[in-house]
């Protein structure tokens, strides 16, 4: 879906999956600093928007998710995933419940693939799923905000900020209350600063879990029954995950940031050395420069000097070898 937002001063498009909202509005640094600082906001109307009502809304999704939540309070935020049967990642939800419903923003664009899935698994229960995209817009506010919510909205509250499920149609009008706009990738520098995956970014068609340290935060261990648990068993009870996220500072002196893909060696092993990783996103920072998050092999020192191509690359644990 295309943000009427696009329509506001300065405003550059994004490509890619966050094609439809801005990338910018004319001042990256800028604008990452105010969402730093506690004010702004960032349009994530291009995200799917997901409902599931019913009696049985939170037992039934329990059963499915990766998360504790059948008896997850209102108003509660929380994260989830629901894995393939070898326990790779599918899709990440990002989920309050608001005593009637629960509301869940997506990735762009999987929403059909989401709800199929949704749907196949209903059986006997007492639920009912709907893609309420073209009705809700998500809106993001940093932590720190002061700017008033509309009384009724849907509030996804974290440590990050508050995540808005606005009625579409007053998307325009609360963006003149909101403060200034910020771009996604200033929000996207943010989230790699805070070391926070992405479907899509970080995750390929054999991500697990436990290789971008989303365990505790969208996966309870003391939980059962949901297709992938025995992977996610095995690999916490009795071995390691065969990669690991790390938080990378990029030399500051290159013109281009190395783009997702991108291969990781190590530095001492040259140009035809041996790939270990793989660039996942990577964005300019106000404060600390080029930076970026990166899969790399399990076994990789922690102290290893990387280069992405012939980008210098030092890296930071954030999932433990």
């Amino acid at each position: 879906m295309k943000s009427p937002l696009l329509s506001l001063p300065g405003a550059v498009p994004a490509e890619g999956v966050d094609e439809g909202v801005a990338a910018h509005y004319g001042d990256l640094f800028r604008e990452q600093r105010a969402l730093a600082g506690g004010t702004g906001f960032v349009d994530l109307s291009h995200r799917g928007v997901v409902t599931v009502t019913g009696e049985d809304r939170l037992s039934w999704l329990h059963l499915l998710l990766t998360q504790h939540v059948s008896e997850l309070p209102a108003g509660e935020a929380t994260e989830a995933l629901i894995l393939s049967a070898h326990g790779h990642i599918e899709h990440a939800l990002y989920l309050v419940d608001d005593g009637e419903t629960v509301w869940a923003h997506i990735e762009p664009g999987t929403q059909d693939a989401l709800i199929a899935y949704l749907e196949s698994m209903k059986f006997f229960y007492r639920v009912e799923v709907a893609d309420r995209t073209a009705d809700f817009a998500v809106l993001h506010l940093p932590a720190g905000s002061i700017t008033e919510v509309p009384e009724g909205t849907v509030v996804r509250e974290t440590a990050y900020g508050r995540d808005l499920f606005l009625p579409r149609a007053d998307l325009e009008s609360y963006a003149e209350k909101a403060g200034p706009p910020a771009g996604i990738l200033a929000y996207e520098a943010l989230r790699v600063e805070q070391h926070r995956p992405r479907l899509g970014f970080e995750t390929d068609h054999r991500t697990i879990p436990h290789e971008l340290g989303w365990i505790g935060t969208a996966v309870h261990l003391q939980k059962g029954c949901y297709r992938g648990q025995e992977t996610v068993a095995r690999v916490q009870n009795l071995g390691k995950p065969p990669r690991r996220l790390v938080f990378l500072h990029l030399d500051g002196s290159e013109v281009h940031l190395p783009t997702h893909g991108t291969e990781l060696r190590l530095a001492d092993d040259g140009p035809d050395g041996r790939k270990i990783g793989f660039v996942t996103t990577s964005v300019r920072h106000h404060e600390l420069g080029p930076i970026a998050l990166a899969l790399v092999k399990r076994n990789v020192p922690v102290d290893a000097r990387l280069v992405a191509d012939t980008t210098a690359a030092a890296q930071e644990v954030v999932v433990e070898p």
